[in-house]
């Protein structure tokens, strides 16, 4: 079944929620949200039309591994900016999701997002594409640690360590100058030593397979397909997209701003998902 090409207006209207209830309608989706999905609980994102005037390189997988500056850059920025990454809590979208999955209407979630939100409102099946900051794994044993854990050993190393008003960046961590990271104390691998590194797929890293396997099952078990605050902008998250082509289902786009892949959606709607979703949910008897 094909629907009707529509794009529909930044200010959303009834006619937004119209066509996200026609695609969930009798189907089980498939989503895949992006960071979009969680700036309305405070998390930046990289790509989002607030966000390119002041864009930010992201933390690169190679420089990490490879340099103890960089790391120690990170882990410095990391003390200061995890309390209020920790502190985020789901937003309307969130919740809409896991409302809409307990229903019976969305089938699961893929999420590029690293931030554990959908988790936090009741989401079931989600596929965390690129892990979680409230991981921690050394990179030498393998050995998992809660991010909570690590950040009191920080604190302890570190105890003189601060910086006013650190801006929040989207890997969980701040903005901080080259200056006041110099005598910063990178916390070691209790097991073994070794090097630490949040559990998250840093940019220039591969998603592990068995977590894209995941995620394509998912795709392949869909009635339909739908993007939520995601740009699509890396092909981690447009494949799956492209996918949902290849089977032929309906498929949605639901993000502020540009996205790739617009051509290949039948329902794109601009609007900011936490006021769509909710909406559709109690469209469909699931608010």
């Amino acid at each position: 079944m094909t629907l009707p090409v529509e794009t529909l207006s930044v200010c959303a209207d009834a006619r937004d929620v119209e066509a996200l209830v026609g695609l969930f309608r009798g189907r089980r989706v498939a989503v895949l949200t992006g960071a979009g999905c969680s700036t309305e609980s405070g998390i930046p994102d990289y790509r989002g039309p607030g966000t390119r005037a002041r864009a930010r390189n992201p933390i690169q997988h190679r420089e990490f591994l490879h340099r103890p500056e960089v790391r120690a850059r990170y882990w410095a920025r990391s003390l200061l900016g995890w309390p209020r990454f920790r502190a985020a809590r789901p937003n309307a979208a969130h919740q809409a999701l896991a409302a809409l999955e307990g229903s019976g209407h969305v089938l699961g979630l893929i999420t590029q997002n690293v931030d554990r939100l959908h988790h936090a409102a009741g989401s079931q099946r989600v596929v965390e594409l690129h892990g979680a900051l409230a991981r921690v794994r050394c990179l030498g044993c393998g050995e998992l640690e809660p991010r909570e854990a690590l950040q009191e050993r920080l604190r302890a190393l570190n105890p003189d360590f601060s910086v006013r008003a650190a801006e929040a960046r989207p890997d969980g961590d701040a903005e901080v100058s080259d200056e006041a990271v110099r005598a910063f104390q990178v916390a070691v691998c209790l097991r073994c030593e070794g090097t630490l590194k949040p559990d998250v797929v840093f940019f220039g890293d591969n998603v592990p397979g068995p977590t894209v396997e995941a995620a394509f099952a998912l795709v392949e078990q869909a009635d339909a397909f739908l993007v939520v605050g995601s740009s699509l902008a890396i092909h981690s998250g447009f494949r799956f997209l492209q996918r949902a082509v290849a089977r032929g289902v309906p498929r949605g786009l639901l993000n502020l701003g540009e996205c790739r892949g617009e051509e290949l959606v039948e329902v794109r709607v601009d609007a900011r998902a936490g006021e769509v979703l909710p909406r559709v949910a109690a469209a469909l008897g699931a608010g």
